[in-house]
């Protein structure tokens, strides 16, 4: 019976602290504001899919040679093959010939990465130079997206911090410290890839040796954050 008083009153002593807390919390007085932040990055990881295939030659060059040919002309522009250029997928038409009993043609997908427009106009002017056409850009984004990310949740609780104080001031009043942060809305815009992009240039020459290197522009990246907070009111 003693054990049973005595957890009681436990209970009710840690209760009646835990209310009071609570009161003391909405009675603090406190200034809410919504502090807001964005960004807008040039992409620096362009990716370029690459697809080549033995019926664009009308089959007088072998895949091998293609693939060749386009690894030279890719490191002549200056791209790592080793770490920048992946073979994404490969695919025949063996199903195909033993139906119609045509010849066997191969096809390959390569994703080729490059840091800027320019070296990305290249790539299309080099490759379309040796037969190869199908390419298009695939995906654009940042090599330090998660640092910039931070960097606007910061800049977006300063923003908050100075609108406080701003705030404050005209009731004679000041922002004290921060009692309370949450995270409100967070958007990441990577451009959709049709709209990512347009081209200047003469890329489609009949004299493709004398054509100028097509400058390709991309959108901006665009990063935006928006936090709660609350501040003591002093």
């Amino acid at each position: 019976m003693k054990t049973l008083i005595l957890t009681l009153a436990v209970m009710i002593t840690t209760a009646t602290f835990a209310q009071q807390g609570q009161k003391n919390f909405i009675d603090h007085p406190y200034i809410e504001v919504t502090g807001k932040a964005e960004m807008q990055v040039q992409p620096d990881m362009i990716y370029i899919k690459v697809d080549i295939d033995e019926k664009d030659t009308k089959n007088k060059i072998s895949l091998e040679e293609l693939e060749r040919k386009m690894i030279n002309q890719l490191e002549k522009i200056g791209v790592d093959i080793k770490n920048d250029v992946k073979l994404k997928d490969i695919s025949s038409n063996f199903k195909y010939y033993f139906l119609q009993k045509k010849d066997i043609v191969l096809s390959k997908e390569y994703q080729v990465l490059v840091k800027n427009g320019q070296t990305a106009g290249r790539v299309f002017l080099e490759l379309e130079k040796i037969g190869i056409s199908n390419i298009s850009i695939e995906k654009v984004d940042h090599s330090e997206i998660e640092d910039l990310r931070n960097e606007v949740k910061i800049n977006a609780i300063k923003a908050a911090k100075e609108k406080a104080g701003h705030l404050a001031k005209a009731i004679n009043q000041s922002a004290g410290k921060a009692i309370f942060i949450q995270e409100q809305n967070y958007m990441l815009y990577r451009p959709a890839v049709s709209n990512a992009f347009y081209m200047k240039g003469d890329a489609s020459s009949l004299d493709m040796e004398k054509a100028k290197v097509p400058e390709i522009e991309f959108e901006k990246i665009k990063l935006e954050y928006s936090i709660l907070c609350r501040f003591d009111l002093m």
